[in-house]
């Protein structure tokens, strides 16, 4: 069996509204948001990976701060099993563009959500919008993953 895969996700909050990206390919018709950022690559620390996703997924540069959420994930009925660390950060530089691509085709929408906003979107994982304007730090144990 596999281990499990290494994720980092950006929180990020400007004028009380969470980033977060659609990260499903636009053919498969998922309604599912989360924070934007992905895998980790040997080698590099985890700042610099969530740096590298942020920028693919969104064009933003940011500052990456403290961590604020651990978060596990996995299919019941297959092998996929992730842990994602969700860290708190700031944009550096950059703009939120309609025509940003992201390079891997995998984000198709990017856009700064407010919490009455977040309360009906299908969004993972499920204490994300806690931490992202409550503070603190948390784990979300193991839950199965969306289709």
């Amino acid at each position: 069996m596999p281990s499990p895969r290494l994720a980092v996700r950006a929180v990020i909050v400007q004028d009380a509204r969470l980033l977060l990206v659609n990260a499903w390919p636009e053919d498969k018709g998922s309604a599912l948001w989360c924070a934007p950022g992905g895998g980790v690559e040997r080698g590099a620390s985890l700042p610099d990976n969530l740096r590298r996703e942020v920028h693919e997924e969104t064009g933003l540069q940011i500052a990456v701060g403290a961590p604020c959420l651990v978060n596990e994930f996995h299919d019941p009925a297959g092998v996929f099993h992730q842990v994602e660390v969700f860290f708190r950060c700031q944009v550096e530089a950059g703009a939120l563009r309609d025509d940003w691509r992201d390079p891997e085709g995998v984000v198709h929408a990017r856009r700064f959500f407010d919490r009455d906003e977040m309360a009906g979107l299908k969004l993972r994982p499920g204490r994300l919008a806690q931490i992202a304007f409550g503070g603190g730090f948390d784990y979300d144990p193991l839950e199965a993953i969306w289709r």
